[in-house]
């Protein structure tokens, strides 16, 4: 299997609750929900299957490292790994590095919810877009996270003003309270 991936390297965890602990990124390529503010531009073509899955998994296992200070977290990003075009590519090295012991997050766009991939995960990011995003969540879609996967999963917005946190405030409340 060939996936589409834009790149995989060793990094901290800069958002959310899991701030600061070592993972390895694995950036698929590809992206059809257009942020105005996203910091992965450079994702968002749809380009061939770079790599074949295999070699996917031994670049992860070399960038783990060894001992005591192996890294045993990844964080499957993008672009958008949720995107029909890569939610196989996802699933199957999900499966994979899960069999291998690691932990699994992804951090997705908020647009779908995919039962078959969230199920087998560890952990889920899941964007609220602000509306600096020019961007809209689909309420749905994320109350459907929250009700199936809340208890491993966190909402995040980027907020950018006042407009933006009035928004994602009422959102909050009107999904979590």
């Amino acid at each position: 299997m060939r996936l589409s991936i834009n790149s995989i390297y060793r990094a901290t965890e800069g958002e959310g609750i899991h701030i600061g602990a070592p993972q390895i990124f694995v950036r698929f390529q590809g992206c059809a929900v257009g942020c105005l503010n996203c910091d992965s531009k450079e994702t968002w073509e749809f380009t061939e299957e770079s790599m074949m899955i295999s070699e996917a998994l031994a670049k992860i296992e070399d960038l783990c490292g060894q001992g005591a200070t192996r890294i045993k977290r990844i964080s499957i990003t993008g672009g958008d790994p949720l995107h029909p075009k890569n939610t196989q590519g996802v699933l199957e090295l999900t499966r994979r590095l899960k069999k291998s012991g690691f932990y699994v997050n992804i951090e997705a766009a908020g647009t779908r919810v995919v039962h078959e991939i969230f199920d087998i995960l560890d952990f889920i990011s899941f964007d609220f877009k602000t509306p600096s995003t020019g961007v809209n969540t689909n309420l749905k879609v994320l109350r459907n996270l929250c009700e199936q996967y809340g208890s491993k999963a966190q909402v995040k917005a980027v907020i950018a003003d006042k407009k933006d946190f009035e928004r994602t405030y009422d959102v909050f409340k009107s999904i979590m309270m």
